[in-house]
């Protein structure tokens, strides 16, 4: 009876047993300065929804951002304290595993690690670690949803 159980426990946890989805391992602080074309302490002025898709999966719509963000401090590239740079980004469904984006709000303050897009213009989030703790917190962490509409950090520097 006790080899009964075991077998019938044995392929109860197989036949449950699905394919894990891992969060990829983060980058190691050297991993990202090599990686990154600007390692810099930044402060965000404003975020525009530049986009808004259908998810394939899960039919939810999920906006793509422009962020505008002065930089503050630089460890690594070729921008000055005082420049702006634009960095992109998309949402992810709500409930997806793992911080697969990175998010920046208006009025914080904190240290980025970004590499630029093809074309040059614009920067994108060198890994989903990309970004440390607020050195600032942000005014708000409510992003807008509508093509065309912008969150504007209100406080002063």
């Amino acid at each position: 009876m006790r080899s009964v159980l075991r077998l019938i426990s044995l392929l109860v946890l197989c036949l449950s047993a699905q394919p894990a989805l891992a969060l990829p391992a983060p980058m190691s602080e050297a991993e990202l300065l090599e990686k990154s074309d600007l390692v810099a302490l930044v402060r965000v002025l404003s975020v525009t929804c530049t986009s808004v898709t259908k998810d394939d999966k899960t039919g939810e719509d999920l906006p793509g951002y422009l962020a505008k963000l002065e930089v503050i401090e630089v460890k690594k590239g070729d921008v000055k304290p005082g420049e702006e740079v634009l960095v992109t980004f998309r949402a992810i469904p709500k409930g997806m595993l793992g911080p697969w984006t990175v998010y920046y709000y208006p009025g914080e303050e904190v240290w980025t690690h970004l590499m630029l897009r093809s074309g040059g213009v614009t920067y994108a989030s060198t890994w989903w670690n990309a970004k440390g703790e607020p050195v600032k917190p942000p005014e708000t962490t409510d992003l807008p949803t509508k093509v065309g509409e912008s969150v504007v950090m209100k406080g002063t520097p």
